[in-house]
């Protein structure tokens, strides 16, 4: 990976050539500007990936900086730095976009994890701007702009939320009736146990758009017939993150982004992303566990054959506690199984049929990732 080229920006060459050596040593390459006019010319000149700006300068200043830069080189981050603390300034930074703000004096590794805290999150931005375009283009197919369906505050209606369940199976197939059905148990699930409606409505949103984030997944990997590699099953598993930054965007759909980004983590703190443990899951993820388990263990697929409830129901209780949160799997059980027929009937009556589409069928061992066996094969969850 090329390194990181960071352009200084101070009127003092003193503390100028001072972090140019701290952010060298840290392996980054970097010049220096002494003002922002000079700045903006080496800009233009060059690409770089940020800029780290003192924000008091004599002339044209950091503040005035940041709103030039962020409009001519959108590409580039910026983080301010001042010996001023001022935090009306601070706020008002990032408001303009600066990525982070630093104050002085401050230490070697202190600028250090500065820079590097500010450069993931532009590669996150530059990730989910690709994600985002390439969901457009899925998106377009069904007459939806994804500016508008998920970057402001119009509502996402129920016509989005198909169209990006539906863009999703345009590419792995297999999914739609799947999220649908575990939408709709959630959200009864959720009535179950009196979740307030707006949760409850979060919830079954957060269940539909579950794997959303495997637009951002490779063809290779996510339609690859055979076993995932160690590495590939790596990139797999990024989805719920990759699904909860194209959520974000949304203020409609931001709740449903945190069900989104859990959807498989564990009650005993051994799932992913990030191990959490307990009643830190999100209430709607701890949910939609379950009922996705239960769905998953009862439906006809290509590659098995659907279980009985009563052993799909066994395999739920005998995991409460490790996998499930112990107080969801206990609601769960008091509901008969004639409801959950019901609810599937329901939802195959406003979805295709399900099918078995010919050609390589996109296997992905779900079974095993959602009990959390070893992948033994590359099948969906």
């Amino acid at each position: 990976m090329p390194l990181a080229r960071v352009l200084i920006l101070d009127d003092e060459v003193q503390v100028r050539e001072c972090v140019k050596r701290q952010l060298a040593l840290s392996g980054y390459h970097t010049e220096g500007a002494a003002s922002a006019s000079d700045a903006l010319r080496i800009l233009g000149a060059g690409s770089f990936d940020l800029v780290v700006c003192d924000l008091c300068m004599p002339g044209s200043g950091g503040i005035e900086f940041l709103r030039e830069a962020t409009v001519r080189h959108p590409a580039t981050g910026v983080v301010l730095m001042s010996g001023v603390h001022d935090l009306k300034l601070a706020v008002e930074a990032m408001r303009l976009g600066a990525l982070d703000y630093i104050s002085k004096p401050f230490t070697a590794d202190q600028i250090a994890n500065t820079v590097a805290g500010a450069l993931g999150r532009m590669r996150e931005r530059a990730e989910r701007q690709l994600y985002l375009k390439r969901l457009e283009e899925l998106l377009l197919e069904h007459g939806v702009e994804v500016s508008r369906a998920l970057s402001g505050p119009v509502p996402a209606t129920e016509s989005t939320l198909n169209a990006l369940v539906a863009a999703l199976d345009a590419r792995e197939h297999e999914t739609e009736e799947h999220s649908r059905r575990v939408g709709d148990y959630a959200l009864h699930l959720a009535e179950v146990m009196r979740v307030a409606p707006g949760a409850r409505e979060d919830i079954r949103k957060g269940a539909l758009l579950h794997d959303i984030g495997k637009i951002g997944i490779s063809d290779r990997i996510l339609l690859k017939p055979g076993k995932l590699t160690p590495e590939e099953w790596v990139e797999m598993r990024k989805h719920p993150e990759i699904g909860c930054w194209i959520l974000m965007g949304s203020r409609e759909l931001r709740a449903a982004s945190e069900i989104v980004i859990a959807h498989h983590e564990r009650w005993d703190g051994n799932g992913y992303p990030h191990g959490l443990r307990g009643a830190k899951i999100p209430l709607g993820a701890r949910i939609f566990s379950v009922v996705d388990t239960f769905d998953a263990l009862t439906s006809n697929r290509p590659y098995h054959r659907s279980e009985s409830y009563e052993s799909a129901r066994s395999v739920i209780e005998t995991n409460a506690g490790t996998q499930f949160d112990p107080v969801v799997v206990e609601h769960f059980l008091r509901i008969p199984p004639g409801v959950w027929q019901d609810i599937r009937s329901r939802t195959r009556g406003n979805t295709s049929a399900e099918r078995v589409r010919p050609g390589p069928l996109p296997l992905r061992d779900e079974l095993q990732d959602l009990l959390q066996f070893e992948p033994a094969a590359n099948m969906g969850d």
